[in-house]
């Protein structure tokens, strides 16, 4: 049975938190690591997060500006007490989740967020599995309410499916969160200057234009039965590497992130050739998402194969825009005007010919096929206090009058949640002012999260205390409105 606190007496279902995070307690932390790899290991783990973190403050301003060191994240935490000690200690969250407002937490790290992103292989693969180790060990009793997300890294489908079968396969985390992009040196800069070449690098979204085929990842996924998450942020690359303002780099670091993720994986097809595979984007919200899903209908309608021959430069007739040119030309431009074709681009090449169906790897044959190779495939983590939240469900706005799956993700842990007891009173603040009716409410905090967390394992909440009340959403065919 499902406790009902007085304060979420309105509720009449459980909330189901997307995304929440730990604060590792870091002596532990390492303890892990240093069985994993040593503690030789462990210092070069310490030197690397302490230079990523706060290697910032040993520069002076000017070394600053002239390595464009971009400003990292302070006074990241919380100043209540109880909250900061509740993000670090299992059973006090546990013991906490009824006064917060949760029925059900999928957590997510914070020391340990960016390990998939370190660019030293035994590093990066040495500090995942110690983060799985950590929350397996000291969340694991707590299951009935939460379940800790395995860190998988990215840099090669090797690495990923090696530590998928471990934290999945044997330690038996049943939520995983993935690199979504990888910082890889681009290798015409590395032959000019392999020191200077660390300042020069392209950005890999493990789709269009990879370094390697993931789709055995994905495949693997489907295998042990986990849905793919992305939390990963954009600080530091091009506009979001101010050397003074860390608000001004954070803003939209997540978002845009998820929104290269999302829009490669769904133009390389992943989504086709994967249909049961459901993919979360944490922490960006789903304003980019919409916007996303707009341009890739008005982009199809424009330049999907039925219509992109409108653009085709060999169809100009070329004795009337001669014409014209002599007709309506200054002197300049008739004089100019025998050397027009070649100038202004009224040719194509073999290659362009060849290449003409830049939608052809997701199939899309009409803009409904869009709609749901998007819609009900992509799932996006929304902060409570995000008033664009509603745009996912404004079915008059969007394309084809779709609604998009936003779930409740509180961030609580991280200094966007001041008070942890306000996350579902500050969501609910969207039906208050009107933005959305209960329905929609009600798919946005339970509705969607339960529906994406069983799409690859509907044993997802089995044990839990959820699981009733999910087993009679799904299983009365009651299922979110799409």
């Amino acid at each position: 049975m499902t406790s009902r606190s007085a304060k979420r007496g309105r509720f009449d279902f459980p909330v189901i938190d997307s995304d929440g995070h730990t604060i590792e307690f870091v002596p532990a932390l390492f303890d892990i690591l240093d069985k994993v790899a040593g503690p030789k290991v462990v210092e070069r783990y310490r030197a690397s997060f302490e230079q990523g973190m706060f290697g910032w403050y040993d520069l002076s301003h000017a070394e600053r500006m002239h390595t464009r060191r971009a400003r990292p994240p302070w006074w990241a935490g919380t100043q209540n007490t109880v909250d900061r000690a509740t993000a670090t200690l299992p059973s006090l969250l546990y013991e906490r989740m009824e006064e917060i407002g949760l029925d059900f937490a999928v957590l997510y790290p914070s020391v340990t967020l960016l390990a998939p992103d370190y660019p030293d292989e035994e590093l990066r693969r040495a500090a995942c599995r110690a983060a799985n180790l950590y929350h397996a060990e000291f969340y694991g009793e707590y299951r009935d309410r939460m379940a800790t997300v395995a860190v998988i890294p990215m840099h090669t489908p090797e690495e990923a499916i090696t530590e998928l079968d471990f934290a999945v396969g044997e330690l038996g985390l049943k939520a995983v969160m993935m690199a979504g992009s990888i910082r890889r040196p681009i290798p015409a800069a590395v032959e000019i200057s392999p020191e200077a070449a660390q300042y020069s690098y392209w950005i890999d979204t493990l789709g269009i234009d990879s370094a390697h085929d993931y789709d055995p990842v994905w495949q693997r996924c489907v295998e042990l039965g986990v849905s793919p998450t992305f939390h990963s942020s954009s600080m530091t690359w091009g506009s979001r590497g101010s050397v003074s303002n860390y608000v001004y780099n954070h803003i939209g670091a997540f978002g845009s992130a998820n929104e290269g993720t999302c829009r490669s994986l769904f133009l390389s097809g992943v989504t086709r050739r994967f249909p049961t595979l459901r993919f979360g984007f944490l922490e960006g919200g789903v304003g980019w998402a919409c916007s996303l899903y707009s341009d890739l209908v008005s982009h199809w309608e424009k330049r999907g194969l039925a219509n992109i021959r409108q653009y085709d430069p060999t169809t100009i007739d070329e004795s009337k825009l001669l014409e014209l040119f002599k007709s309506y030309g200054s002197k300049l431009f008739r004089e100019g005007r025998d050397r027009l074709m070649g100038e202004i681009g009224l040719h194509t090449t073999p290659e362009d010919m060849d290449h003409l169906d830049e939608f052809e790897a997701c199939g899309i044959e009409t803009a409904a096929d869009i709609k749901e190779l998007f819609t009900e495939r992509f799932y996006f983590g929304c902060e409570a206090d995000d008033p664009i939240n509603a745009w996912a469900f404004n079915d008059k706005l969007n394309p084809m009058g779709a609604r998009l799956r936003a779930m409740f993700s509180s961030d609580i842990g991280h200094w966007d949640v001041p008070d942890m007891t306000r996350v579902t009173d500050e969501a609910y603040e969207l039906v208050e002012h009107g933005h959305l009716d209960a329905d929609a409410f009600r798919d946005f905090m339970f509705g969607y999260p339960a529906e994406f967390w069983t799409a690859a394992n509907p044993e997802f909440f089995k044990g839990t205390a959820v699981e009733g009340e999910v087993s009679k959403l799904l299983g009365a065919g009651s299922t979110p409105a799409g």
